[in-house]
């Protein structure tokens, strides 16, 4: 039996007849695998006989950080501000939507939390709202670049403004809101900056010209933030998730397309937000300090890269 300490990140492995003495002598609660982990209740057994171990929840691990999320109205920014929270951060969530509801969930689980509506693809919108993110808090140490779009746009029917407009939301936001806040980052020596990309850059998509440049350059964004930020003690990398069932997966992509994604992906089920939290929780930790300008590709194994 290998027992590592029993602090919230811990993690013990051991075999069947220990499990079994383990789960009398500790009196830990039985979970739901997919279920999320309580701030008060760290260690969660897995009673599952056919898996020999216990797993310990991680709980507490952005204890006293401040987070950033864009695109918190709905999707992935509510399942990452959420998670966040969960975690222990509190919450600035920002959409050009109202993020209320986001705000809200928020604050039940304990966690402070304001909302900011305003277009972060607007450097002038972006200047406006700066002293609120630093305001909130007093600084701000993580970003969650979440806010975008993908629509599909027949090549011969796609115009300059069309194509200003996709990478206004999806690239020029990413840029804004870093540069906005990574002084804040810099003065306290420690920050992460996660942004979101597309799996899409793996993949040949039509229609996607203009989606697939603008993620692409959000992936050389994110390598060239890295490295001038990282002797502040600032981390960034991106994330690729895959189309998932959220508000916009189903408006822009629909059920049926979501559907046949997942047949060509290795885990063959439709993506879900939830799919891609512990893996931002991840880059926006301690745990991830050695980390920085890498693409994390989290799409239930549809590029086989």
């Amino acid at each position: 039996m290998t027992f590592l300490d029993l602090s919230p990140r811990s993690v013990l492995v051991f075999d069947d007849a220990s499990r079994n003495a383990m789960k009398a002598s500790l009196g830990a609660p039985r979970c739901d695998p997919d279920s999320r982990p309580s701030p008060v209740s760290p260690l969660c057994i897995d009673l599952n006989d056919s898996e020999p171990y216990v797993r310990c929840m991680i709980t507490e691990t952005h204890s006293g950080r401040v987070a950033v999320v864009t695109g918190a109205a709905g999707g992935f920014g509510t399942a990452i501000a959420l998670e966040l929270a969960r975690r222990g951060a509190d919450i600035i969530a920002v959409d050009i939507h109202s993020p209320d509801a986001t705000v809200s969930a928020v604050r039940e689980l304990g966690r402070k939390a304001t909302g900011i509506t305003a277009d972060i693809s607007n450097a002038d919108a972006v200047a406006g709202i700066t002293p609120e993110l630093l305001d909130f808090g007093g600084r701000v140490d993580i970003l969650v670049n979440n806010a975008g779009v993908f629509p599909f746009v027949d090549l011969f029917e796609l115009n300059y403004a069309e194509w200003r407009r996709i990478f206004a939301i999806n690239t020029d936001s990413q840029f804004l809101m870093a540069t906005a806040v990574m002084r804040s980052m810099r003065e306290s020596g420690w920050g992460r900056i996660v942004n979101l990309a597309s799996n899409s850059l793996g993949l040949a998509v039509s229609g996607m010209v203009a989606y697939m440049a603008a993620k692409g350059a959000v992936v050389g964004f994110t390598r060239a933030l890295a490295t001038d930020l990282a002797p502040y003690g600032i981390t960034v990398n991106a994330v690729c998730p895959t189309a998932s069932r959220t508000s916009g997966g189903e408006k822009f992509i629909g059920n049926e397309v979501l559907e046949h994604v997942a047949q060509m992906q290795a885990i063959k089920r439709v993506g879900v937000a939830s799919d891609i939290v512990g893996t931002v929780c991840f880059l926006s930790s301690d745990d991830s300090a050695f980390m920085t300008a890498q693409t994390v590709v989290c799409d239930g194994g549809l590029m086989r890269v």
